[in-house]
């Protein structure tokens, strides 16, 4: 419904493209001007970086146009439209994340493929088939992870209905952190990122084994092809605690 209005308006719409991928643009302008002050980043390069910047976009973009609109579900409760979707022969989960579709999401989505496809050819890599693989895997289980933490993040607002800055903290936050090489944040941070919120596995995990490089934690090499796991789990985790706030909703009476 939201993209046959906006289609009546086109200028608009591709305007509010325009500014998104102009948002877009102006981090990855920040990536460019800190590497005219240092060389590296925790021994990663200019061209490593696009690589996790690529990569992180990319998923964080695909988890953003498949249930970005979670964030909005704190308005609807407020609202009581939620109620509505209770009656609904449909998971509330599917109904909320596909209501109100944004093409302004479009715009991360390509920034993530553009930024990832100049660093491809640039990064010192042998693309063989595992490599191959472990790449889309990569973005795929980083693009389900993220998903995940969103939907997890999404489900307190069923407890605590002004918690959108925690929300915003797991998800956009966590879409910067893994756009950088997570050892420049420290090895303490690096394990709560692998153990407690695992955005490590979003790219940082996989990226080691892609370009050939040391893990700082000196971790089993198996956590590099771990991601998928992890995405499995944390969507098992997001699956209970979505229903288990449905369960626990008290319609606001409007």
């Amino acid at each position: 419904m939201w993209t046959r209005a906006a289609w009546q308006y086109p200028a608009s719409l591709i305007l509010m493209t325009v500014s998104q991928a102009l948002i877009t643009l102006m981090d990855l302008a920040m990536v460019g001007v800190l590497f005219s002050q240092v060389d590296a980043l925790a021994g990663f390069g200019l061209r490593e970086v696009l690589f996790l910047y690529g990569t992180a976009y990319l998923a964080f973009g695909l988890a953003d146009l498949a249930v970005g609109n979670v964030d909005l579900l704190g308005y609807r409760i407020r609202m009581g439209t939620f109620d509505s979707m209770l009656v609904r022969p449909a998971s509330t989960l599917v109904q909320v994340a596909a209501e109100d579709f944004s093409p302004r999401r479009v715009a991360v989505l390509l920034q993530g493929l553009v930024v990832l496809g100049v660093s491809l050819p640039m990064v010192p890599v042998d693309w063989d088939g595992t490599r191959v693989l472990v790449l889309v895997g990569m973005v795929l289980s980083g693009a389900v992870i993220f998903g995940a933490i969103r939907v997890l993040s999404a489900a307190l607002l069923f407890l605590i209905n002004d918690v959108a800055e925690v929300i915003s903290a797991f998800t956009y936050g966590g879409n910067m952190l893994t756009q950088y090489p997570l050892a420049v944040y420290g090895q303490q941070a690096l394990r709560v990122l692998t153990w407690v919120v695992p955005l490590g596995f979003v790219n940082w995990y996989p990226a080691l084994y892609v370009l050939d490089r040391p893990d700082p934690l000196g971790l089993p090499p198996a956590l590099q092809f771990a991601s998928p796991v992890v995405a499995l789990i944390l969507v098992l985790l997001a699956r209970a605690a979505w229903q288990g706030g449905v369960r626990r909703y008290r319609s606001t009476g409007n």
